[in-house]
């Protein structure tokens, strides 16, 4: 039997996954806006935030079978949808959905489901970095230089920072070659390629490429000819000692369950919490530049509910314009504008220097 979301405009907004690290940190946004519909595995363990901002809280284990039932006004994802649950359940019933925990490929994925069944209502893949931040930020810049051809993102990741479980899943990919466009043309990489430096709010961070989603839908929204994403620790010595063990090929042979606690016991040892920080470089088509250092004091969880946050208002059309109905991905924001002053309403600092 299929799970059953049916669209209800007065309903709440339905948060799967909605008491973990990111999903609690959305319920507090979110909640002074809408209802709330809080889903996990273990309800008993989100019924203390749901008391605190005035939720309802379910069960909806999306590794159990048994089907779930519910009528909201829009769903959105905090959580992996690995069978592509949530997308369909949503998509069936015609309610507006806002995705942020895709890895590429399953991005890639949710756009083939969306084609096989066309959505009724809007469906936003936010799964760019730090819940779409980095593609909206991108769009900003670039929409202030009147185009753009380039785009690099640099994150330095806070090792002492709350996070998921889902937080570190990149770990999972790093024996995997993916797909990037540079100089407008297509190739495979390497992960950890590309080691080297940058400064990011101050800090000298050792950084290499990864996998993310924005490096898939930049060049296809902005039309830039190179998207790339680099990421480093809080401490240079993580980031080295990744790049030492991806030398002796642990990546490639580690793959797989096997070895799935021995990838994540290296960088999952969440602390009491850091801060969010990433540089976005945008260049023009005339070679003039705009650079956004985005820092979250309020931490990665933060930042990625924020831009679940802004995802919601989009697709219940919030703020004063009704979002399309089909796949949208977060840089297709229709008020470029107004990213940064939204981002910096929320305590988010934003610094962007030509």
């Amino acid at each position: 039997m299929d799970d059953d979301i049916a669209l209800e405009l007065t309903g709440p907004v339905l948060v799967v996954g909605g008491y973990g690290t990111v999903g609690g940190e959305l319920a507090r946004l979110a909640a002074p806006y809408w209802p709330l519909l809080l889903t996990g595995r273990t309800p008993e363990r989100g019924r203390a935030l749901a008391d605190e901002v005035g939720a309802r809280v379910r069960r909806w284990d999306l590794s159990d079978p048994e089907p779930f039932s519910a009528k909201v006004r829009a769903v959105i994802g905090a959580v992996n949808d690995p069978e592509d649950r949530v997308l369909s359940a949503a998509i069936r019933g015609g309610v507006p959905y806002v995705d942020l925990t895709r890895w590429t490929a399953r991005l890639q994925r949710a756009v083939a489901v969306a084609a096989v069944e066309p959505p009724r209502a809007p469906v936003l893949l936010s799964s760019g970095w730090m819940g779409g931040v980095s593609g909206l930020v991108s769009a900003a810049l670039a929409g202030e230089l009147g185009g753009a051809s380039s785009v690099e993102i640099a994150i330095r990741y806070d090792l002492k920072d709350r996070a998921g479980a889902d937080s570190v899943e990149f770990m999972d990919r790093l024996g995997l070659d993916y797909e990037v466009t540079e100089g407008g043309r297509r190739r495979m990489i390497m992960p950890l390629s590309g080691a080297g430096y940058v400064v990011l709010g101050g800090h000298r961070t050792k950084v290499a490429r990864i996998d993310t989603p924005e490096q898939f839908t930049l060049p296809l929204v902005l039309g830039v000819d190179t998207a790339v994403t680099r990421i480093g620790f809080s401490a240079n010595s993580s980031t080295s000692a990744l790049l030492a063990l991806k030398r002796t090929g642990f990546f490639r042979w580690g793959r797989g369950d096997r070895f799935a606690s021995v990838r994540r016991a290296m960088l999952y040892a969440p602390g009491d919490g850091g801060s969010a920080l990433l540089r976005i470089e945008v260049r023009g088509r005339s070679g003039e530049r705009r650079t956004a250092t985005v820092a979250d004091p309020a931490g990665q969880a933060h930042l990625t509910a924020l831009g679940g946050l802004l995802g919601l208002r989009r697709v219940l059309g919030a703020d004063g314009a009704a979002a399309p109905r089909g796949v949208a991905f977060p840089e297709m924001t229709p008020a470029p504008q107004d990213v940064i002053p939204a981002l910096e309403k929320a305590g988010v600092q934003v610094e962007v220097v030509s």
